[in-house]
This record gives C-alpha cells, sequence and structure tokens, in this order.
C-alpha cells in the first residue's frame, strides 16, 4: 500500500465517513477525512440532534400548562429563545469536538477544506494539493431541496432554522414529512402561528394511515393549520420585512415572518468531480452502488445519504463500518435494511417498524390488526385530552407480527425495544404471553385482543 499517500480518504466527516475513518484507523489502515463544513454532518451541526433538543424545549410549553392539574403552582414562566438557540448551538460545539476528538485519538488525520475527486484514485483538495488514496469514500450525505418560485429565496431550510435571531410570530412551512411535521410542532409549541403548506392531501406519506390521521387531527386541535393540495406559487418580502406567501388555489396570502421549506433532500454530489472516475449519478443525483457499497470505479465507495437508499444516521453509521471492515478485516458484511424502525419526533410523537396495515394487506393473503385506543395516564389532567393509539399488523397464516405503529408520549422509545420483536419475528401469541408492566403505556402493546 505504499504506493498511495493514504490507504482510505473519506470525504465528508458526517456519521457514516466518521464511523468508517475510525473503523478503518483500528485495523492499521492510513486514514484521512476532508470536511469543507463542520465535523459531525447533518446529524449532530443541523440535523437530529439539535432538533430533538429543540423538540425537548419546546414541550416544556405542554408540561407546564399540565402541571396545574398535579398541583404545582408555577408563576412568571417565560420562553427565552436566544437562550435556548444559544444553549443548543453550544451542544454542537461540545459534540464536534468529540467527533473531532474521536479522530484524533484513532490517529485519522482531517482537513478542513472540501474535497473533490480528480481521478480513481486522487482526491484534490480546495487549496488545490492533490493526494493519493488506495481506496476513497464518498459520504457527503445530502442537502435541503428547494423548489424554485419567485421569492423562494426569501426561504429558509432545516439549515437555517437553528441560527434565527428571534423566534418568529408567524410561520409557514412547506411540506409534511418528518422534518416539516417536527418543526411544526416545535413552533406551535412555542406558540408561534404556523401554518402547513403541501402539495398532496395527505401528511408524512409512508407512514401508517391511522397513525397520520391522528397526528393530523391532534396537531389541528393544537392549532396548526393546514393547506392541502396548495404548494407555494410565490413569496412576495414586504416593507416591514414580513413575507407574503401565495399559494395554489388560494387568492388571499398568509402573512408570515419566515417560511420553512421542508420537501425533501438530495444527494450533495454537485460540483464532486466523480465524472472523473466514470461515475454516472442516478436520476436524484444519487451514487449507485451495490450491496457492498461500491460503486462503479472499484478504487471508490460510498455510504449514507449521498448514495440516496435508507436517508437515516444509524444507517449510514452501519455502512461505513461494515465498508472499513471490508476493505481493512477481510470481511464480506452487507447491511439489512429490512424492519428499520423509524420515529417522528412530532409533538405528540410517533414511530414505527414493520409493513403498515395497509402494505401488509397487499402482501399477505390474510392478516389480523390490533389496536388499542387509550388516554395515558400522563394527559389524565391534561389540558387536551389527547389519545394514544397503538396497532399490531399479524399474518393470519402464522401469527407472525408484521407491524408495529404507535403514536403518544414516550412512543419513539418504546418503538425501539420492540422493533428488536418484530426483527426476531416473534409472534401475537408470544406477545400475549408477556406479563404486562403496570402501570405503563407501554403495556398496551401485550394486552390487545
Amino acid at each position: 500500500m505504499a504506493d498511495f499517500e493514504y490507504d482510505l480518504f473519506v470525504i465528508g466527516a458526517g456519521s457514516g465517513g466518521v464511523r468508517a475513518s475510525r473503523i478503518a484507523a483500528s485495523h492499521g489502515a492510513r486514514v484521512a477525512v476532508a470536511e469543507e463544513f463542520r465535523v459531525g454532518g447533518t446529524c449532530v451541526i443541523r440535523g437530529c440532534v439539535p432538533k430533538k433538543l429543540l423538540v425537548y424545549a419546546s414541550s416544556f410549553a405542554h408540561e407546564l400548562g399540565d402541571a396545574a392539574g398535579f398541583g404545582w403552582t408555577i408563576e412568571g414562566a417565560k420562553f427565552d429563545w436566544a437562550a435556548l438557540r444559544d444553549f443548543v448551538a453550544s451542544d454542537v460545539d461540545r459534540l464536534e469536538r468529540a467527533y473531532t476528538n474521536t479522530l484524533d485519538s484513532n490517529k485519522v488525520e482531517h482537513f478542513h477544506e472540501r474535497a473533490t475527486i480528480a481521478g480513481p484514485n486522487t482526491v484534490r483538495l480546495a487549496s488545490g494539493r492533490e493526494i493519493s488514496a488506495r481506496h476513497i469514500l464518498v459520504a457527503v450525505g445530502a442537502w435541503p431541496v428547494v423548489p424554485q418560485f419567485p421569492g423562494s429565496e426569501h426561504c429558509i431550510t432545516s439549515n437555517e432554522v437553528f441560527h434565527l435571531p428571534e423566534l418568529p410570530r408567524r410561520v409557514v412551512v412547506q411540506g409534511a414529512g418528518y422534518i416539516a411535521m417536527e418543526f411544526a410542532g416545535v413552533f406551535n409549541a412555542l406558540a408561534s402561528q404556523v401554518t402547513v403548506v403541501n402539495r398532496s392531501d395527505q401528511i408524512l406519506r409512508g407512514y401508517d394511515e391511522s397513525l397520520r390521521d391522528r397526528l393530523l387531527r391532534i396537531t389541528m386541535a393544537r392549532g396548526i393549520d393546514y393547506r392541502f393540495n396548495s404548494p407555494i406559487e410565490r413569496v412576495e418580502k414586504q416593507a416591514d420585512g414580513c413575507l407574503h406567501v401565495y399559494t395554489k388555489g388560494h387568492p388571499d396570502p398568509l402573512t408570515a415572518d419566515i417560511v420553512l421549506v421542508a420537501t425533501g433532500r438530495r444527494p450533495k454530489t454537485d460540483g464532486l468531480g466523480l465524472e472523473t472516475a466514470g461515475i454516472a449519478l442516478g436520476a436524484n443525483g444519487e451514487i449507485p452502488v451495490n450491496e457492498f457499497n461500491a460503486t462503479s470505479c472499484p478504487s471508490i465507495w460510498a455510504v449514507g445519504d449521498v448514495t440516496d437508499r435508507v436517508q437515516l444516521t444509524p444507517v449510514a453509521i452501519r455502512e461505513g463500518h461494515a465498508l472499513a471492515d471490508n476493505l481493512f478485516a477481510g470481511t464480506s458484511r452487507t447491511v439489512d435494511y429490512s424492519l428499520i424502525p423509524s420515529a417522528v419526533f412530532s409533538q405528540p410523537p410517533l414511530a414505527g417498524v414493520g409493513l403498515t396495515e395497509a402494505q401488509a394487506r397487499e402482501q399477505f393473503r390474510e392478516i389480523k390488526v390490533f389496536t388499542s385506543d387509550f388516554r395515558p395516564m400522563k394527559n389524565m389532567f391534561a389540558q387536551h385530552a389527547e389519545r394514544g393509539f397503538y396497532k399490531l399488523v399479524v399474518d393470519a397464516a402464522t401469527d407472525q407480527v408484521l407491524g408495529v405503529h404507535m403514536i403518544g408520549p414516550e412512543a419513539p422509545e418504546i418503538l425501539q425495544a420492540v422493533a428488536i420483536a418484530v426483527k426476531a419475528g416473534l409472534t401475537k401469541e408470544q406477545f400475549d404471553q408477556t406479563i404486562a408492566l403496570h402501570p405503563s403505556m407501554a403495556e398496551e402493546l401485550v394486552l390487545m385482543r
């Protein structure tokens, strides 16, 4: 391997790139990574982690409102957006240092500049330096998509939402996927007026219909407005700084302080130089790879969101780890993409694993559906009498649980453990044989008959 400066050069220091770098180095490989922005990637810097902190912070609005029913009197409570924003930024700084320390402790060299591909075994840094590597891994992630319409330059994406100078009083969110619904919930809880506009007539496409319907009803009751089949046509900035948002089918504009566009993410491959290695991109700008994360060029690999398979941080980590083991430990590992649990940190949150009811009816001759529609004990004294809803989808022929879907307090925390049972192929009878943990919301999973 002495013919190359590095055994592995990684472009992108997000979750997948950092994991691949660390594992490769632990196998004795000479590893370097280049990152043009900040070490940690989307999840740590401008995604999952800071967003979850905003969700936690905003949920206190409901907690404080419900505290009186439990005997608490809270006087003078007030919210400070700047304090929250700066705390979140400080935690992002902490995590970036931790990720950087991980690279340093594993003797991974890192370059804080953009890197592009200049050939099958060559990387070119923004400074002009060219570096040779036996293997090149592309792990640059994805980037928010902003549809083009007049005034789109006045809109923001999830990248910028963490840096707002003040809490907006009026928010328009375009899109109804998980990012859109999570931020809509955050701003709604913080007392902003929120309107969600969407090009279709449904939210959270791909999740079980019962959960989607329940979340829609709850969020409408909490004050979120919706305009379905009504994407943004144009945005006009007014003299006082506010925005007039015109949507399809509505002559009167919405007035907003910010317009958050959350209509999906696209692999960040523009200008990466992949053509110099003979790699053609897919229809969405993704890098096509096989089950071993290999591209059409034998020395170049790709993991994570840039492949546009499953855009989830834990998936990128699994892919990066498997690739490093395959390249430098002689293994032949692949990643199993079946039965991946997922969650939406809306308010309330929802989570699911396996087949939805609709998917199961398409794939199996006969299924059984078990549901529990209940009011969580925590909500007994709440201002809003919101109910939880759990669903088990079961193959009638084998009794195997095909899917579990939940909405209610702490649903994602409960679902992670349940996903193990679904992954293991357990049956409804085995769920039933498990004694309930009482009193808890999770006990509903073993009480459905």
